[in-house]
């Protein structure tokens, strides 16, 4: 599966342990197999004055020995399992890798909203089944990521 990473970098070794705290899937390398959904992503970049690269991965299709879950839509599953990984409370990472929708900016406004308490979950889940998952891939273990994710190239956007 080709995956990109939008940077100021070229990473052709990527790691864990550089990732934020908190994110929508926990501390790991992010990626999405939407090449337009990372250029869109690395122009906050080129806003800041920043250099910006579209890192191109191929993720292996047989990843024997690791787990990965898939979340196919903006459920409830989904999101407890984000409610957790943004809360810390997510100590141990269940999976090797996580797929799914990422919270892009409607999807952020109703996660924040439940996250503050101001609307129930049912109503959050009410407004995300209207929403098409874009996505994301999180690749949390660091095996997996140096045995199965193989750079290709990086581009300057």
């Amino acid at each position: 599966m080709k995956l990109y990473h939008a940077s100021t970098l070229c990473i052709e070794n990527p790691d864990v342990l550089h990732s934020r705290d908190n994110l929508d899937f926990g501390r790991g390398f992010y990626l999405t197999s939407l090449r337009e959904q990372a250029i869109r992503y690395s122009e906050r970049f080129i806003r800041r004055g920043k250099e910006a690269f579209i890192n191109e991965y191929e993720l292996d299709d047989d990843t024997p020995g690791f787990t990965t879950k898939t979340f196919e839509s903006y459920d409830e599953e989904w999101l407890n399992y984000v409610t957790l990984c943004r809360k810390g409370e997510q100590s141990a990472p269940k999976y090797d890798a996580v797929s799914g929708g990422v919270a892009n900016d409607n999807v952020f406004n109703t996660v924040d909203l439940y996250f503050a308490g101001l609307i129930s979950k049912e109503e959050a889940l009410g407004r995300l089944k209207y929403e098409k998952p874009n996505h994301q891939m999180c690749i949390l273990n660091e095996e997996m990521l140096n045995r199965h994710l193989h750079f290709i190239k990086a581009e300057r956007v």
